[in-house]
């Protein structure tokens, strides 16, 4: 079909809305309830545009093109309306800009400097409600929000979750939990991707900052910091780098900088994961175990099936994360080793991940000590660093400290969904042929989709697998696992889509192709190292030597596993 926009003749196909149009051409159109890829609400009505023979403003996110249409997105009647609607959110919006998380990255504060807002003209009672803090990950603040329903599509057309909705009506509409409930209280998993589409500050991530630098500035403390793989691929985004930026060597001279003793590499602790979840699958396999075997990575994933299906748990591996494995060792093998007490080690993870917060205060994990004393996501790192005057693009690289600097491509690829799966393939060809794979690369489960499939034979054994990301994605799966239907013998689950390099502790951007730019240095990474597969870690060969014993051994299974929990 043909129409016009702003005086300019533009094809379109049917079903095509005036903002698909219009943003092919180049032409931008604000919005705030949009989402891409969901069905369009027009709820926000700040894409308005003037359409020729229509007497009201159009929301061009929700009206479709017809043939001959004449489109203005920009005429004085849309500009007047558009900054009306956004007087109006101000009006009943906190004004505490410069104290908020999300000054200089607030879609509204954009569009109020786009529209010349200089005061507020409205006056008149304003929506209130109270701060919910009780979560370890996330902070909800009624106040700062302007009802746009990003949150709400998420946690339930992507999450399958449902943590929060709409409720109450009229003027007194909020978006919260059931009850009014806190988010501590109910079955939300913390993935925190209610944040990253969240346009104002009403969503945000329980802030470790505090802690982490009171113990950097504790004398007596000796801290460790460690760095998952999502974190080097998307740390530069804050600094103004390109999406899909390895900053991995200036992340640990920044952290060095920081006052940081010791930096690790959290790719330590996945070739370890690994080698024990590798281990854990062909023992299931061979020795008539329960099966699928479900990777326990994701700390939201595992609260999502602790919550939903918690008959399955046995499915579960006992495998604890990365981070946490590395934590573990930390406080028991790196200490006796620097002969400094357990107690006076302070273990700092760096995480794309809301929920690994959430996860380090499991009382599963704290047998003696936490493993993890603090988790920072990405974007608090980059405020550390801020906050501390480092011009970070101007570092030079700087390496990991031993005996946890060690890791291979394996490992670097645990941050794209799918990476587990492949990396422990890897390591099972070898452990069942003692010959590496000829081709490394099993691209069946690479790319973004939310489910991905296939099959492996190694050594006569038949593997059926699948790749998940998305929490909706899994469900389907689980019920027929439930139901005896399962065909799979080992299933990867990442609560995040796309997994931890769209984390909810990865920098607010958005721009839908930065997702793809960090996976695509994610497999970068993994193809320069001269080691890619787990077992090849010759650092941590030398821990299962030295200390560990064999893999899934006892003393293994007594600092690397834990079990999980059901929750109503």
């Amino acid at each position: 079909m043909k129409v016009t926009i702003n005086n300019k003749e533009c094809w379109a196909n049917p079903g095509e809305t005036i903002l698909t149009v219009a943003q092919r051409e180049g032409i931008q159109i604000p919005t705030l309830c949009y989402l891409k890829g969901f069905t369009p609400t027009g709820s926000c009505r700040v894409c308005v545009v003037e359409v020729e023979g229509q007497r009201n403003l159009i929301p061009s996110c929700a009206y479709p093109v017809t043939e001959g249409m004449v489109v203005l997105t920009n005429s004085p009647r849309v500009r007047r309306s558009r900054k009306t609607i956004v007087e109006l959110l101000i009006a009943n919006h906190p004004q505490d800009c410069l104290t908020c998380v999300r000054n200089g990255n607030c879609e509204l504060q954009d569009l109020a400097a786009q529209y010349g807002v200089r005061d507020v003209r409205y006056a008149g009672e304003i929506r209130g409600g109270k701060i919910d803090v009780a979560s370890p990950s996330i902070e909800r603040d009624p106040e700062k929000c302007i009802l746009c329903g990003r949150c709400v599509r998420v946690c339930h057309e992507v999450q399958n979750v449902g943590a929060i909705d709409f409720v109450r009506r009229g003027f007194k509409t909020a978006v919260a939990p059931a009850m009014d409930g806190s988010l501590n209280a109910i079955a939300c998993v913390f993935c925190g991707q209610c944040i990253t589409v969240c346009p104002v500050g009403a969503l945000r991530e329980k802030s470790n900052e505090k802690i982490a630098w009171e113990a950097i500035n504790n004398p007596k403390k000796h801290v460790v910091a460690q760095i998952a793989p999502a974190v080097r691929v998307a740390l530069g985004e804050e600094f103004g780098m390109e999406p899909g930026s390895v900053v991995t060597g200036k992340i640990v001279a920044a952290l060095r900088r920081l006052g940081v003793d010791r930096v690790f590499d959290t790719n330590f602790g996945a070739d370890l994961t690994i080698i024990e979840e590798a281990s854990e699958l062909l023992h299931r396999v061979k020795g008539g175990g329960k099966l699928p075997l479900l990777t326990s990575c994701s700390p939201g994933w595992v609260k999502y099936i602790e919550h939903f299906y918690p008959d399955l748990l046995g499915h579960v591996s006992s495998c604890k994360s990365p981070h946490e494995m590395e934590g573990a060792l930390i406080k028991s093998y790196y200490a006796e080793k620097t002969g400094i007490p357990a107690k006076d080690i302070y273990v700092i993870s760096i995480m794309p991940c809301i929920a690994k917060k959430f996860e380090a205060q499991r009382p599963e994990l704290k047998e003696v000590f936490a493993d993890v004393d603090a988790v920072l996501t990405t974007r608090e790192l980059a405020r550390m660093i801020k906050n501390a005057g480092i011009d970070f693009t101007k570092l030079n690289d700087e390496h990991f400290d031993d005996p946890m600097g060690e890791s291979t491509g394996a490992a670097a690829i645990f941050g794209a969904a799918g990476g587990v799966m492949e990396a422990a393939l890897r390591t099972a060809h070898f452990f069942l042929t003692g010959k590496e794979m000829d081709n490394v690369e099993f691209t069946p489960v690479r790319g973004l989709q939310g489910v991905k499939e296939g099959e492996v034979t190694i050594a006569g054994l038949t593997i059926k697998i699948a790749a998940v990301s998305g929490l909706k994605n899994i469900s389907a799966i689980l019920d027929k696992i439930r139901s005896g239907e399962n065909t799979y013998q080992f299933i990867e689950v990442m609560a995040c889509p796309n997994g931890c390099i769209n984390g909810g502790g990865q920098p607010i951007n958005s721009d839908p192709d930065r997702v793809r730019k960090r996976m695509e240095a994610i497999y970068a990474i993994d193809r320069t190292l001269p080691k890619r597969a787990s077992h090849q870690n010759e650092a941590v060969m030398r821990l299962y030597k030295e200390y560990l014993g064999e893999p899934n051994g006892h003393k293994a299974h007594e600092l690397l596993h834990t079990h999980y929990v059901e929750r109503s």
